[in-house]
């Protein structure tokens, strides 16, 4: 179902819609409504106010919302190769997310980075200029109890199912809540930036001590259900394989994507030691290829230091710009409304950095966020230089942008609210990888940093593998000796892999438990981006036709992307 439109340098002319468009958008009207949190993150205007119900109820309206989509898609006919596309991507994510809600695994799931317990993110993405702004924020963060509370019905009633998170994945929640409420925590910084006269301010702030109650109180609701939830981490090998589609649109085979991604590691190992024998070399050390010596000699360098988060944050600004000035009408078709955007510090101070898409009519830019701990001062240019690259441009910018802007060729479904992470984060991790062929990686430090990245994805598809299906670990591998998978083996490996702080190594290890398929999501997906690549390119095309056509594309289920651009 090959698929193609018109090259983005303006905005796209539009295609008719058709019977199926009308289908999808009817969709995308309906899920906003019954999901305002979604509604703010897509830049849908008139839901800000509102909060999510999270009940057992909304989430079966949300699912027989699915299934009827389904049927009514299952009664018109294409009309053309979009359609095909559409038809395909459809039926794949909306099965997934009636299988998914059928057995209660979406809702019941606690972790520490993508379920209801995060839903304060949403707050990050509300206009804050006006004190109209915040009587809007004040608004939702007054109900935020009601949603919470409707959540926790939900917790229960999947409980008596049989279905509830592992006890560490609920500990931890509830360690996350009650910091989001503490005195010095998420609500109170937050409020205390309203703009507006006192009366105003003072709203804002009850209603933050609203909003973090709401927490306290859900931080009780998880401690409660903790006793009765299981003590094992694994999800097993059985339902791993649903976990791994989730989050990749196509199935893999275990075993074969096991043995690939220590092989994988292996590989970024050898080559990480070939560019630290360099830098070793220059700093005269005489530690020959030992990568530790050399991030040292990066971090003594006071030239790739920045003090300070407005630092940090100019820095990023100006290195986003400059690959945006450069790559566009070079490498990649880059739309005008697309040339802006914005980086900014993040709150919460749990870590990460993360990209917020535009909204719909893109009067909200794309926003890149680094989420920056407390006490952090300072920043090491060598080390995230590719991370701006993975979630400004060519990453996560110019593809959710590129996404949006299509929905008048494609539908506001595909445009908007289909988001595969093996998609998303796979082409965001072989945007790092181009940035290296394209040359904007050539110095060593900026390589090794860019490396250390690449590293650390190839080895957490071992560990997600290797720990939730229960595989033995590999042997003769830094920080493996083979055996068993566990809690503390997993540590000493990602010990040996991860060049990360050990507040932000604790937070990964307990992303992977609570998140089986997400984290290898990434290094899988680039492994699918760059053999797509090496076929257009085996059969005439060039990697800037290749990288237009499948961005136009939107985001997809990879086994709907394969099909697509073959």
């Amino acid at each position: 179902m090959p698929e193609t439109s018109a090259a983005p340098s303006a905005a796209p002319a539009p295609r008719p819609a058709t019977a199926l468009d009308r289908l999808a958008d009817e969709y995308v009207d309906l899920s906003v409504r019954l999901d305002p949190f979604l509604a703010t993150s897509l830049g849908v205007p008139g839901y800000d106010a509102e909060v999510t119900d999270y009940s057992p109820a909304a989430n079966e309206e949300r699912t027989e919302a699915a299934r009827t989509l389904l049927r009514r898609v299952a009664e018109v006919a294409d009309e053309d190769a979009v359609d095909a596309v559409t038809r395909a991507a459809l039926t794949e994510r909306l099965g997934l997310e009636i299988e998914r809600a059928e057995k209660r695994l979406d809702i019941a799931a606690v972790n520490n980075l993508a379920s209801p317990l995060q839903s304060r993110d949403v707050l990050d993405q509300m206009p804050t200029d006006t004190a109209e702004d915040w009587q809007v924020i004040a608004a939702r963060m007054e109900k935020m109890p009601r949603s919470l509370s409707s959540w926790v019905e939900s917790l229960h009633e999947a409980a008596e199912h049989g279905v509830i998170s592992a006890r560490r994945q609920l500990q931890l929640g509830a360690e996350q809540a009650r910091g989001y409420a503490a005195p010095d925590g998420f609500f109170t910084t937050f409020a205390a930036e309203a703009v507006g006269d006192d009366p105003q301010r003072e709203r804002v702030a009850e209603a933050a001590r609203t909003a973090a109650q709401g927490y306290l109180d859900l931080a009780d609701a998880l401690e409660e259900l903790a006793p009765s939830a299981p003590e094992k981490d694994a999800l097993g090998r059985d339902a791993y394989g649903l976990a791994s589609r989730t989050f990749l649109g196509t199935e893999i085979d275990i075993d074969e994507t096991y043995a690939w991604g220590i092989a994988e590691l292996r590989s970024v190992v050898a080559e990480q030691e070939e560019v630290a024998a360099r830098i070793n070399e220059r700093a005269g050390n005489g530690a020959g290829r030992s990568v530790e010596a050399a991030k040292a000699a990066l971090r003594a360098d006071p030239a790739r230091v920045l003090h300070g988060t407005e630092e940090l944050r100019e820095w990023m600004q100006q290195l986003s710009d400059a690959a945006i000035e450069d790559l566009r009408d070079t490498h990649f078709d880059i739309p005008e409304p697309l040339r802006r955007l914005e980086c900014r510090i993040a709150k919460t101070g749990s870590g990460g950095i993360y990209y917020t898409g535009p909204s719909e009519d893109l009067s909200r830019p794309g926003r890149m966020w680094w989420d920056v701990p407390a006490g952090t001062t300072e920043f090491h240019t060598w080390l995230e230089t590719t991370t701006v690259y993975h979630e400004g441009v060519p990453g996560h910018h110019l593809q959710v942008g590129i996404q949006t802007m299509q929905a008048s060729i494609l539908n506001r479904w595909r445009a908007m609210m289909c988001w595969v992470s093996g998609h998303g984060e796979g082409w965001a991790l072989y945007a790092e990888r181009l940035m290296d062929q394209l040359g904007y990686l050539s110095d060593d430090g900026d390589r090794l940093g860019m490396l250390d990245a690449q590293r650390l994805r190839a080895g957490r598809v071992v560990l997600d593998i290797g720990l939730h299906c229960e595989l033995p670990m590999p042997e003769d591998l830094a920080g493996s000796a083979g055996g068993e998978w566990t809690y503390d083996t997993a540590w000493d490996f990602m010990s040996a892999h991860w060049g990360v702080t050990e507040a932000e190594q604790r937070f990964e290890l307990h992303r992977y438990l609570g998140l089986p398929g997400q984290a290898p999501s990434y290094k899988i997906g680039q492994r699918v981006w760059e053999q797509l690549r090496h076929d257009a390119e085996a059969a005439g095309t060039d990697a800037r036709e290749f990288h237009r056509r499948a961005l136009e594309l939107g985001g997809l289920p990879l086994s709907v992307l394969e099909e697509a651009l073959r």
